[in-house]
């Protein structure tokens, strides 16, 4: 009988005898467990189970049921999921900068990404182009006057395109919270500094004022409080104080930032990511771990 594989995640605060407490139930089971990928950080465990179910004696939702209830006895929070080899949708929110979008584009082109870009929503004309070259479906809707009938119209585009992350490539526009609460923690947003510093607007023309000798960027997940969201992925790069313009500061950063966000985009795919008490915490990746098996 071929294999059916899924993966069962445990995450909750450490305590001794997880690992026997799961693996015990599902051999019980007729479940063989494939690979494991398990670890602590600040005293939160995490563990990822590849399992193959061809042979498990109870139904699938008996199996699921089971394995909820054992989460919550030991107060963890216990996921499971049938693997599917299905690309991950993405759609992209632009504005009118080009270079994060672009390199979203050529990062999937190129075959980086376990997921296809599927739209391009924007509040200005301006990227049209550079997303119908690629192939990609585009539309938009103005910000002003009224955001309100910007962010219906932009809930309406989500909910066709059914995207399983949301990439804010420069966006340029502050997410509700019904937004957020509808996609949370699948909205990655690249935000132009080194956060929690200099937060906000024109923070590469605050950080040349400031003097300060090393600016950066942060991809991170949106959430209601604005630039606040867990932190994925931050870089850096250094400022001649003196010589350099603001122009110059903000176009060494424009140059770091679709890069830093490409590669939070492909971490997610990758299901690098997962976030424990409001912060990012890296995982071997389930993707990784079906490759392998």
């Amino acid at each position: 009988m071929p294999e059916i594989k899924a993966v069962v995640s445990v995450i909750g605060r450490d305590q001794k005898g997880v690992v026997a407490r799961f693996a015990t139930y599902l051999a019980e089971r007729g479940v063989n467990i494939l690979d494991l990928e398990q670890q602590v950080v600040n005293g939160e465990f995490i563990m990822d189970m590849l399992v193959d179910l061809a042979d498990m004696t109870p139904s699938l939702d008996q199996l699921i049921t089971d394995l909820l209830e054992l989460g919550r006895d030991i107060e963890m929070e216990v996921r499971v999921a049938l693997h599917d080899r299905k690309p991950k949708r993405v759609a992209v929110l632009v504005s009118k900068e080009a270079h994060c979008l672009q390199t979203l584009i050529d990062d999937w082109k190129a075959g980086k990404f376990r997921g296809d870009l599927v739209t391009v929503l924007g509040n200005h004309p301006d990227l049209e182009p550079v997303a119908k070259a690629a192939g990609l479906p585009f539309a938009h809707f103005p910000a002003k006057p009224d955001k309100q009938a910007h962010f219906k119209w932009m809930m309406e585009q989500l909910a066709k395109a059914q995207p399983d992350l949301i990439v804010l490539a420069r966006y340029m526009q502050i997410v509700p919270p019904e937004m957020v609460q509808a996609f949370r923690y699948k909205i990655i947003n690249i935000h132009p500094s080194l956060l929690p510093h200099f937060p906000g607007a024109k923070p590469y023309h605050a950080a040349w004022e400031a003097g300060v000798r090393v600016a950066g960027c942060t991809a991170h997940f949106v959430t209601e409080d604005l630039d606040e969201g867990p932190i994925i992925l931050q870089d850096v790069f250094h400022i001649d104080v003196g010589r350099d313009t603001a122009e110059d500061v903000r176009a060494n950063g424009q140059r770091l930032e679709g890069r830093i966000l490409a590669d939070a985009v492909q971490m997610f795919l990758d299901q690098k990511l997962v976030v424990v008490d409001d912060k990012v915490v890296f995982r071997p990746g389930l993707s990784s771990m079906l490759d392998h098996a």
